[in-house]
């Protein structure tokens, strides 16, 4: 019979069990949101990132049917050099699982599996959230309703610019999912540093983020996740009439293409990627270690905190 259960890797394991930091990272930027051969090299560097500040990195992915917290390196190469490796959701991973692919995981199947392999601190790029024209089309990201209950902190530069940033602020608060600005009462905008929309709640320190998730424990009543907002440096964001013009163009190219569905994210940051000339690239690559390095001194301070 083949065993699908949640497999960690070795040092995951011990940390978890011996209550050391550890964070989680998603697979779907190696295979998916990078190109070749530059997503492995940024994968290690954002796990080193992680490791720098004292915390145990646990890149989520699967490998031949088997979910794995804590992909080894060869796991890893793997995932980023393997041709047809499946993006997976949460919907998609018992069907994945069954038919043993190989995958990677989004932002909502990382958050969901590595709240149940009991990790709470999560870092990435940015959220998915409502598309443009969700009116109609009804398109929103499940990366919102798994956030309402999953209880886990994500790290992350906001939501992807290319979205519709306010209507997934709205979306969030509905859902229950709590979100405050690292530093800022400023929602950040993915490759830039102001998305445009106010904040309720700011919070200035690691510590005082893992004083934040310490309280809803205590609480028991939010069940959902927790969004923090970590903006880029002005001086590190990608020049502002550079990304408004290339997300104009983005989009009426995405228009008279017929891209919907789950190809519309990778389409459109494909198309900064060429349109930016790799300016939008090393944005995206200096955001991610930026979260991953908040991430895991948010873990540590939970650590401490809890010891």
């Amino acid at each position: 019979m083949t065993d699908f259960h949640i497999r960690p890797g070795d040092e995951v394991a011990e940390a978890l069990r011996a209550g050391r930091p550890v964070v989680a990272l998603e697979s779907t930027i190696v295979s998916h949101g990078l190109p070749r051969p530059e997503n492995l090299r940024v994968a290690r560097q954002i796990e080193r990132a992680v490791r720098d500040v004292g915390a145990v990195p646990a890149t989520i992915g699967m490998v031949g049917g088997r979910l794995v917290v804590g992909l080894d390196d060869a796991e890893l190469t793997r995932l980023a050099t393997a041709d047809g490796v499946a993006k997976l959701s949460v919907r998609d991973l018992a069907v994945a699982a069954a038919t043993g692919a190989d995958g990677a995981t989004t932002v909502a199947a990382t958050s969901a599996v590595a709240a149940a392999a009991g990790i709470r601190v999560f870092a990435t790029g940015g959220l998915g959230g409502v598309h443009r024209e969700a009116a109609q089309t009804f398109d929103e990201s499940a990366d919102l309703t798994t956030l309402a209950r999953t209880p886990i902190a994500v790290v992350c530069a906001g939501v992807k610019s290319i979205l519709d940033v306010g209507a997934t602020l709205e979306r969030m608060e509905t859902l229950g999912v709590g979100v405050v600005g690292y530093r800022t009462r400023r929602f950040p905008g993915f490759f830039v540093t102001d998305g445009g929309f106010d904040l309720d709640w700011s919070v200035d320190s690691p510590e005082q983020v893992a004083a934040v998730l310490a309280a809803r424990a205590a609480h028991g009543v939010q069940t959902g996740g927790l969004v923090v907002a970590n903006p880029l440096p002005v001086d590190e964001q990608l020049d502002r009439d550079l990304h408004d013009r290339t997300l104009a163009d983005g989009l009426a190219r995405l228009e008279r293409a017929g891209v919907t569905g789950k190809a519309v994210t990778p389409y459109l940051l494909a198309h900064f990627h060429s349109a930016t000339q790799g300016a939008s690239l090393a944005v995206n690559v200096r955001l991610v270690l930026r979260n991953a390095d908040l991430a895991a001194r948010i873990a540590v301070a939970a650590a401490r905190s809890a010891a």
